[in-house]
Parts: structure tokens; C-alpha cells; sequence
């Protein structure tokens, strides 16, 4: 499930599931379904990642009639989030799982072979096109994946019980030397089989089958340090799919745990779990400063301040309110911060971008994009 507005959009394996909109907008009282949006070829998916007001439905039948009907096909929310419509598809190899970050998708080929973790440009979202790929060896098969702050380093992981699957961490700042910097297993557990990771400032977040939640410090990404966990399966920590099978992350920083045999956990943990991008400033007031260089062609970077501890979103809007992307929506503690915004795929005009906090602070300003 992903979140657009005050919208979810769920996905399910289950054939006919399609994608369900569900308005979100009469919370806490109820939820309202609005349809079940399928096109021609397409009723299942996997799995759906999200970037700004666009979707990524990975593998099931999204990219029918490719070459590979479980690729990855493009959403565009940007019109009318009620009845979205359809952009491009990359249909090269079946995607179990993807991120996408400014307009770059990294998609995991989970299948041995390829085993490989492509990389893919979303650029233009009715033809999305390849970059690089990389096999996820040893023994590749790619599972999901998650991007480190930065986009300089990408965890892994290889959903194999034999031999058993382990978190790997990779150093793409140059994709076309894309190299293993090491890889990881719970402490002192050799045979359980890792699932899911989701990335929190400088920690991993780690659903890990037989072996339950996992946290890792990866502030080294060379020498990942297992810093707190929770067993959601204390049966035994064989190479089984049984156990933990996804984790989340809360604003509050709770942690909800999703075991196959046990139920849905609430775990809180003692160890502060985001990290502080400039930990050496703390900021008194809340401060979203003016782009630079405005005008630009075709980035900028965006720079804010917050003195607490909040969940932030940082979104572009077009001169008609609709959102063209979304630059931050996560948790992050008292700092200060900066993002890069890419405008290469938008027109030249005005645009504005919003600063949001959940506790209560909120601010807009002007940029002007001329190409």
C-alpha cells in the first residue's frame, strides 16, 4: 500500500485485485472505497513503490504483453488521483520490487538468472529506459531493496534458503563499478533467511523471517552493527519463509511487524532510530530558506531547518496546486537539512514547494524553472 494525498492505493497478488483507491479523507470514522482501477492486460501485482504523485506497480501481469509481463508500469496521479491514468512500462524482466528516487528506479530482477538489480530511467514516464544493471552476486536473488541518504550506497536482499539469503550492501556512486561492499546476518545466527529492508536515517530496519525484526546501524555501511532486535518467531531460526515477513517504521517511531505465524507486532525500541543528517546543528526555530540558484534550469537545492523531531514532507507544486513530486515524506530528528530538486522532465514556468511538519508548522515559496 502507498499513500497519495488522502488516498491508498493497495496491490495484491490475487488475480482481478487490480489497483484499490480507498479515500482516506473521513479518518478516524471510516474509509471509503472509490473503484478498482485495472486496463487491458492487467488485474494483479506484487508489489508498488511510489515517487511523488506517480506509482510503480511491480511484477504480477502490470506489463502484459511485453517481454516480460511482470516488469514495472508507470501511474500517473498527477490529473485526477480517482481515476489515474496510464503512462510507460519497462517489461525487459520480471520486477519483484523497486525504489525509485528523482526520477531513477532501481529494480530487483529477483529470478536466478537474471538475479540482477537494474537500474532504470523514469524520467519520461511513457518510456522508461535502462541505465545499467548489476548481477547480485554471490548467489543473486534480489528480493527488494532500499537506498542509503545520498544514493551513494544501496542494501540488498537475497531471498534464498540455500544458501541462506543475506542483507549485501553495494556502492553505486559510480554506476558503471557498481561493487559489494560487504554483507550482513543477524548476530551470532547463520541459517535464517533475510526478507524485507527499509532504510530510517542511519538505520536498517529488517524483517528477517525465523530470525524476526532486526535493527542495524548502518552509519558504516562498511561494518552494518545489529544494535537492537525482537523475535517475532522464537520457534527456531531455520532457513524457513516462516516468521517475520515485513517491517514499517512509525512517526513515533513505534515499529509495526508483520509475522507470517505469529500476528502484527507494535514494538518500540529504546534505540533512537533516524539519524541526524548534521548532528553538530540544532536548530532553535523552524526555517525553510529560499532555493538556490532561482531561477534554475534544470536543479536546485532546497534547504530547511527543523529544532524537533518531526515527520516532514517536502513537495513541488505547479502554478495550478497540483503536486509534480514529492522530495522528502519520513521522519527525521532536529537538524538541518538539504535536498537537490531536479526539474529536467518540467516544463519552464513557476512552481512552489511546501515545507510540513506533524507538529503543526507549514510553509510555501516561489521557484521559477526557465529552460
Amino acid at each position: 500500500m502507498k499513500v497519495f494525498s488522502h488516498y491508498a492505493y493497495i496491490v495484491s497478488e490475487l488475480t482481478g485485485s487490480g489497483l484499490l483507491i480507498v479515500d482516506l479523507n473521513y479518518l478516524p470514522d471510516s474509509v471509503h472505497v472509490i473503484r478498482t482501477f485495472t486496463y487491458s492486460g492487467y488485474n494483479r501485482t506484487h508489489s508498488i513503490q511510489q515517487d511523488g504523485p506517480y506509482l510503480y506497480l511491480n511484477g504480477g501481469n502490470v506489463t502484459s504483453g511485453m517481454s516480460d509481463p511482470g516488469g514495472v508500469r508507470i501511474i500517473d496521479l498527477t490529473s485526477n488521483p480517482e481515476n489515474p491514468t496510464v503512462r510507460g512500462g519497462w517489461g525487459n524482466e520480471y520486477v519483484h520490487d523497486s525504489r525509485v528516487r528523482n526520477d531513477t528506479m532501481y529494480a530487483c530482477n529477483i529470478y536466478d538468472p537474471p538475479g540482477t538489480v537494474s537500474v532504470i530511467n523514469v524520467a519520461n514516464k511513457d518510456n522508461p529506459t535502462t541505465i545499467t544493471s548489476w548481477v547480485n552476486n554471490p548467489n543473486p536473488f534480489p528480493h527488494n531493496c532500499a537506498l542509503m541518504p545520498g544514493r551513494t550506497f544501496i542494501l540488498t536482499t537475497d531471498e534464498t534458503s540455500s544458501p541462506n539469503g543475506k542483507l549485501k550492501v553495494w556502492n553505486i556512486s559510480n554506476l558503471s563499478n557498481v561493487t559489494l561492499v560487504t554483507t550482513w546476518m543477524p548476530t551470532n545466527i547463520t541459517t535464517a533467511i533475510v526478507h524485507n529492508v527499509e532504510i530510517y536515517g542511519n538505520y536498517a530496519l529488517i524483517a528477517h523471517y525465523s530470525a524476526g525484526v532486526r535493527v542495524v546501524n548502518i552509519s558504516n555501511p562498511a561494518s552494518p552493527t545489529e544494535v537492537a532486535w525482537y523475535d517475532t518467531y522464537p520457534t527456531n531460526n531455520s532457513a524457513n519463509y516462516s516468521g517475520c515477513w515485513g517491517v514499517f517504521m512509525l512517526p513515533s517511531g513505534k515499529i509495526i511487524a508483520s509475522d507470517r505465524q505469529t500476528g502484527l507486532y507494535v514494538l518500540r525500541s529504546t534505540v533512537p532510530l533516524v539519524g541526524i543528517e548534521d548532528p553538530n546543528s540544532v536548530p532553535k526555530d523552524f526555517i525553510l530558506k529560499q532555493n538556490y540558484p532561482n531561477p534554475f534550469n534544470p536543479s536546485t537545492t532546497i534547504e530547511f531547518s527543523i529544532p524537533k523531531s518531526s515527520y516532514v514532507t517536502l513537495k513541488i507544486f505547479d502554478a495550478l496546486g497540483r503536486q509534480v513530486a514529492q522530495l522528502i515524506d519520513e521522519y527525521k530528528q532536529a537538524g538541518s537539512y538539504s535536498r537537490t530538486f531536479d526539474a529536467s522532465r518540467l516544463a519552464s514556468g513557476v512552481y512552489y514547494y511546501r515545507l510540513s511538519t506533524d507538529n503543526g508548522f507549514s510553509e510555501t515559496k516561489k521557484m521559477i524553472l526557465t529552460k
